[in-house]
């Protein structure tokens, strides 16, 4: 009798630590990364998705989040992705384009985000995408235009004589409007415009005052152009190695996450703008023939960039993004 009890305690025990040995195996925990500052504007979205996945998905999927560029610099996120060092990131495709040009295209789309996602365009990017390692999993940033900042007046889309800080995303872009153009890191930013390296630099309409970028600021030249693109990115191999329960639960993260584009395109948008004007950032507006010409040269360049680098997709996804 002893020995039935005994046997009875140890199967007992044996079962209790299967349990908590199949409720750990179904869990991850995924290394994520940020390629902006911890805390700044465009960090934000994406700390507050890893705090609701680390609420909700106990048992499932858990985020260990290793903080901004100084856990990896933003310009090798891409490559850490592709080569698993890290899981995902919340990034650009302009940060990850020496690993995946192709995903650049996002940047010049004239059709809407939510009707790429319904008409196959994002999956025919996706399959591009995880060809090089990487997967496109949420749209975080939308609907705001990106525009050239500067310390000395210009009236026309001409950007001669001028050093100017580039994100890959419009280097063939600024390069035609004549600028001598630097890729140069976010965080490093305002020290080369303290120290003159650049007269000016690309950015969005939103974020300028998270690095102080507004105190070495004079202009900001209107028309934007293109649309912002920031999202979170995971690498192919992690994706793919999710179970079906871990990704379904991420996908169901989709929709909460891309809602905050709403509040970037329309409140944020509207009191950055009234704030640039308080701290002295003056409106450069070209006249109408020099803006159409812009915005012209802005998507010529864009695409030309694309094509050039991928030239078997490149011309495909012009045609899904922008017909």
């Amino acid at each position: 009798m002893k020995l039935t009890r005994r046997r009875t305690g140890l199967l007992a025990a044996a079962l209790t630590l299967a349990a908590a040995g199949l409720a750990q195996a179904q869990q991850v925990t995924l290394k994520a990364v940020n390629g902006f500052q911890e805390g700044t504007y465009y960090a934000r979205n994406f700390e507050a998705f890893v705090k609701k996945v680390n609420d909700e998905g106990k048992g499932v999927v858990q985020i260990n989040y290793l903080g901004g560029p100084k856990a990896v610099p933003t310009m090798e996120q891409g490559a850490a992705l592709r080569n698993g060092v890290v899981d995902l990131a919340n990034t650009t495709t302009s940060f990850v384009a020496s690993v995946s040009p192709e995903s650049l295209a996002l940047n010049y789309a004239t059709v809407p985000w939510a009707e790429m996602r319904r008409n196959g365009t994002l999956d025919f990017l996706n399959k591009l995408m995880m060809e090089k390692g990487l997967y496109y999993y949420a749209r975080t940033g939308d609907g705001v235009p990106y525009h050239i900042y500067l310390n000395k007046r210009i009236d026309k889309a001409d950007l001669s004589g001028l050093k100017i800080r580039i994100a890959p995303i419009y280097r063939e872009f600024f390069t035609r409007l004549g600028a001598s153009v630097m890729q140069i890191a976010p965080g490093e930013v305002f020290t080369a415009l303290d120290r003159g390296v650049v007269d000016g630099y690309g950015w969005p309409l939103l974020g300028v005052f998270d690095l102080g970028w507004h105190e070495k600021t004079k202009f900001r030249v209107d028309p934007g152009f293109y649309n912002i693109e920031l999202g979170v990115i995971f690498s192919a191999k992690t994706w793919n190695g999710l179970t079906p329960a871990q990704r379904d639960f991420l996908n169901k993260q989709v929709a909460w996450l891309e809602a905050k584009n709403a509040d970037m395109a329309g409140k944020d948008a509207a009191a950055d703008l009234k704030r640039q004007a308080e701290v002295g950032i003056q409106t450069i507006k070209l006249p109408e023939a020099e803006a159409r010409k812009l915005l012209a040269l802005s998507l010529d360049a864009g695409w030309a960039g694309v094509i050039a680098a991928s030239p078997t997709h490149g011309p495909r996804l012009r045609q899904l993004m922008a017909p």
